[in-house]
């Protein structure tokens, strides 16, 4: 059979039932191979990038491989943000691109290019891929693609790249000749018995116990097993980016998203643990602040991650475990019984009073639309099973500050690469993943024009996409910056900067659109968002002057962020030392 063909029988055999591509000459064979498929569909894109950032939705959401094609040159290349995105948050996912002849390629040649669009992808992407490989021997295909499925799934997940020249794309193979994979190095490392009666212990003589939940819960599948454990210990969940839809937030033990721009009341819960429970997060700046030293500072850490080099690598922690959460969890739950919750109600009424005093929104006292109301009265009229995917600025912040999700929802959006522009093709994806759920895109007018090329992806296929713009006219984190950082000197944030008649443009591509710019019409105009499955725009014009707060600042511990509270209420609110402001921080 031609190869080409045998790729594609593959991937249907892996339960992959849809391809994000766009088409280009070197990728010709194995486009070809899809013609006329009823049991796996093509999705063309309108850029590499977005077809890349679709695949990831598709995993996030299917749970299975993304995958996205393109070709040689300038289409391969067009993929690495995508790619990179997979490496950095952890999504299986193959990638493959279409190359020249490998009688055109120049391999150790000392020439620049030998075919045309030749492009050494391989080396480009080794940094940010788990595995790459250009195939230059058809008998190899079997082995490697069933080698690639497996590392790209196998422990910590992660992208891999295949090249394939035209010459091998259509070269005639038996594939029942030609040798296999063997699955090996399957990630199964049981728990050590008496490090799970020390983390007992440790739970037994906590009185302000937190865990803090990463987006290791929903990669490991083990929504089930956290929500378990917390019934039986009533032990307050907080969550990173990440992990803000791995836990229910009309949970009662639900706090708040910890970090940079967290809830002020779950920085302040956390940073007043005594123990610390960190399930599949690997404790970046933006969770811990700049000073290590200060983070969790009055608690015992235990830190679960299936990446070694994840644990112990800037905070410090009393126990590591190397292994993955959900098997975490499933030991853990078979060795605790249910604990005495009276033990925990002083730290639950102190946490419920954080969350009195500082609240993740705040009622309009006018017209003027504030992004975290919003947000939270996007939470009211959100289906019950809505998939929102966020995109990266502002109004990430604001939707991860104020949106509430229930346990059926997802919360999709970009924590390494952070790519502006991600959400739209990330919600195609989640879509073909998920094609009777209503799909909910975040945005912002900076990020928007990075791809708005596939409304027509979305228009073409009616896909059920709630688009929510928020319109600041301004790259507003870079301009809340400037401000804070450059005496407000507006450089190609507000001078430079502009965009485009949103309604006009959405409207071109066949999409019903609304726009909005006061608080009197919210509820009126979310009920007709989503009083069907149609694709519909929504713009809301807000103030530029709107900012993404709280925020923590360079060299504060995570209680302390600004707007800062007086000194003496700071201090109220700590169960340990507190840490003094230096001049500068108080200014």
């Amino acid at each position: 059979m031609k190869l080409s063909d045998y790729i594609i029988d593959f991937l249907v055999e892996e339960g992959v039932t849809h391809i994000f591509e766009v088409c280009g000459g070197a990728l010709g064979h194995i486009i070809d191979s899809l013609y006329d498929r009823t049991d796996i569909s093509s999705v063309p894109m309108h850029h590499e990038m977005a077809a890349a950032i679709a695949a990831e939705g598709y995993s996030r959401v299917s749970g299975n491989v993304g995958v996205a094609m393109a070709t040689s040159g300038p289409g391969a290349t067009n993929l690495i943000t995508g790619i990179g995105s997979c490496f950095f948050d952890s999504i299986p996912s193959l990638f493959i691109t279409g190359q020249v002849n490998t009688y055109e390629f120049k391999f150790d040649k000392d020439v620049r290019q030998i075919g045309f669009q030749e492009t050494d992808i391989v080396s480009i992407v080794k940094p940010i891929v788990k595995d790459a490989e250009i195939i230059t021997d058809e008998k190899c295909i079997k082995y490697t693609l069933e080698k690639y499925i497996h590392t790209a799934r196998d422990g910590r997940p992660g992208p891999v790249l295949l090249d394939i020249p035209l010459n091998i794309q259509r070269a005639d193979i038996d594939p029942s000749k030609i040798s296999s994979y063997e699955n090996i190095n399957i990630f199964n490392e049981s728990i050590d018995s008496e490090i799970i009666k020390d983390i007992l212990k440790f739970i037994s003589e906590s009185s302000r116990p937190v865990i803090l939940a990463g987006g290791g819960i929903r990669l490991s599948h083990a929504e089930e097993e956290i929500l378990k454990f917390v019934d039986k210990t009533g032990i307050p969940v907080v969550t990173s980016l990440m992990g803000l839809d791995a836990f229910p937030h009309d949970h009662e033990s639900f706090v708040g998203m910890i970090g940079t721009y967290g809830n002020r009341h779950a920085n302040l819960t956390l940073a007043n643990a005594d123990l610390l429970i960190v399930l599949g997060s690997r404790l970046d700046t933006r969770q811990t602040g700049t000073i290590a030293e200060s983070f969790a500072r009055g608690a015992k850490i235990i830190h679960v991650d299936i990446d070694p080099s994840e644990l112990n690598n800037k905070i410090k922690s009393d126990i590591s475990i190397n292994s993955d959460v959900k098997m975490f969890l499933m030991e853990l739950n078979e060795n605790i019984g249910k604990q005495t919750r009276e033990k925990l109600e002083p730290w639950q009424n102190t946490i419920k009073t954080f969350k009195k005093k500082y609240p993740h929104f705040k009622e309009p006292i006018n017209e003027d639309i504030h992004p975290n109301h919003l947000m939270h009265k996007l939470s009211e009229f959100l289906p019950e099973d809505a998939i929102i995917c966020v995109d990266v600025g502002q109004n990430q912040m604001w939707a991860s500050q104020s949106i509430e999700i229930k346990k059926s929802q997802r919360f999709l959006t970009q924590g390494g690469m952070a790519s502006i522009g991600s959400a739209l093709p990330m919600a195609i994806g989640a879509s073909f993943a998920q094609p009777n759920k209503t799909i909910v895109v975040i945005t912002g007018d900076g990020g928007f024009q990075l791809n708005t090329q596939e409304l027509q992806t979305v228009f073409h296929h009616n896909l059920p996409i709630k688009i929510v713009l928020l319109n600041n006219h301004s790259y507003g984190m870079i301009r809340q910056f400037q401000e804070q950082y450059f005496d407000c000197r507006f450089q190609s944030t507000g001078r430079g900067y502009s965009c485009p008649d949103f309604q006009k443009v959405v409207t071109a591509y066949g999409i019903d659109s609304m726009q909005i710019n006061s608080n009197n019409e919210i509820n009126g105009v979310f009920k007709r968002l989503f009083n069907d499955k149609s694709p519909m725009f929504l713009e809301v014009l807000i103030n530029p002057d709107h900012k993404a707060l709280p925020k923590l600042s360079v060299n504060m511990p995570l209680e302390d962020q600004e707007p800062l509270l007086p000194f003496d209420e700071l201090r109220s609110n700590m169960f340990i030392d507190v840490l003094r402001r230096n001049e500068e921080n108080e200014d």
